[in-house]
């Protein structure tokens, strides 16, 4: 249960469970990044124009074929 639960998916992609969370903190951190700059765009359209794209496309840049 206990691997199933935590340790079976960062398995799956080479990763340890603290390799893991830190992998996933990270992605997080710059998901609520690029919310962020798309909520500022959302009002005030001249800023931010690019941020949220360029950070989602790095994002997928870094998960893409990384395993299951």
């Amino acid at each position: 249960m206990i691997n199933r639960i935590f340790l079976d998916h960062p398995a799956k992609v080479d990763e340890t469970f603290f390799e893991h969370m830190a992998f996933a903190g990270k992605f997080s951190g710059k998901l609520f990044l690029a919310g962020g700059a798309a909520l500022v765009h959302a009002f005030v359209p001249c800023l931010f124009e690019k941020t949220a794209s360029k950070i989602i496309a790095e994002l997928y840049a870094k998960t893409h074929n990384r395993g299951a």
